[in-house]
């Protein structure tokens, strides 16, 4: 039986995973359809649009169960073919005619996809260069050259014309870029360093998550590095080599130290952290505790090597904090 729900736009049907349940249903579908914000889910449930079973869910805040099914109706939109500019407070770091660099906040999603048409990255950019992006990627995607995950802050460079953006691929493709990340994680490495080398596609059973048990494998090699124990978590550097979908994220859930805040690849895991404030800072952390802290590349028109830094947001720095706070408790 079909759930009664408007009779609108496309629809997106999930089953509870067992590592999301007990969670509130707006944190779980904000894990499972990634390009919905919870903001946006919120509103959705307000409005009768999300049914659990044949059953429309009530309010954002109510558990859901291992094997329920969350039925969303997307309401019925027509957005124009070009996404259109949008007046947003980006973090320019840096800019010329060719390269422009910029902080990227967490929760901003790149460029628009089901459900998300407005407030996203590329609406900015529209918004503050018009018309001299580079369309290599396409009319919904000027500029963009490469991404991060809509929980992820930090750096992204983006091409300001067609040239640029032929010469930053390129060294994508050849993996000169060096990118740098900052994480927060569960556990503390019994190492100083270590290597990732593991081949990983999108999962056997799980197919919004990527791992190694995967029937596409594609190479992935990360770099980690440890920084300062916290106390049964850990703050570490990670240099991705290569630029697979989710590959951070994924290699440390491979070795067991996955980042906190991230409901895809550790479910409740806080639930195991003893009582006190290091578990609520975990349990209410909104994301997944990972930012974009440095990226060096060549300048795409003159070949200058150039690095840039992002420190860390607020949000992470105060859940540091917290850590600290905790770890140094007598």
């Amino acid at each position: 039986m079909q759930p009664k729900l408007p009779n609108n736009g496309p629809n997106h049907r999930v089953t509870v995973p067992d590592h999301l349940t007990h969670q509130r249903i707006d944190r779980v579908l904000a894990a499972l359809l990634p390009d919905l914000s919870r903001s946006e889910i919120q509103r959705l449930i307000a409005n009768g649009y999300v049914a659990i079973d044949t059953v429309p869910a009530a309010k954002p805040s109510l558990s859901v169960e291992e094997g329920q099914q969350i039925t969303v109706l997307l309401p019925r939109k027509t957005p124009s073919d070009e996404p259109r500019p949008q007046a947003l407070d980006l973090d320019v770091i840096y800019e010329d005619d060719d390269l422009a660099v910029i902080n990227k906040p967490a929760g901003l999603v790149v460029h628009r996809g089901a459900g998300r048409h407005k407030e996203t990255l590329v609406n900015g950019l529209l918004h503050r260069y018009g018309k001299t992006l580079s369309q290599c990627g396409g009319s919904d995607r000027p500029g963009i050259v490469h991404r991060l995950d809509k929980g992820t802050s930090g750096i992204m460079a983006l091409a300001r014309n067609d040239k640029a953006h032929a010469a930053l691929a390129h060294q994508f493709a050849a993996r000169t870029v060096k990118k740098q990340y900052a994480a927060v994680v569960y556990g503390c490495p019994r190492a100083s360093s270590g290597d990732i080398d593991l081949a990983i596609g999108r999962d056997r059973n799980n197919r919004t998550k990527i791992s190694s048990n995967t029937d596409r494998p594609r190479d992935a090699f990360t770099r980690w590095e440890f920084v300062e124990d916290l106390g049964g978590f850990a703050l570490l550097n990670v240099w991705p080599k290569t630029g697979r979908m989710h590959q951070v994220r994924a290699h440390l859930e491979e070795i067991h130290h996955p980042c906190v805040g991230d409901l895809k690849y550790v479910g409740a895991q806080w639930k195991s952290v003893p009582d006190g404030q290091a578990r609520r800072a975990i349990r209410d952390f909104p994301r997944p505790g990972l930012h974009s802290s440095r990226l060096h590349l060549d300048h795409p028109i003159s070949g200058v090597r150039l690095e840039f830094i992002a420190p860390l947001p607020s949000d992470l720095e105060e859940l540091l904090r917290t850590l600290r706070r905790a770890r140094d408790e007598p």
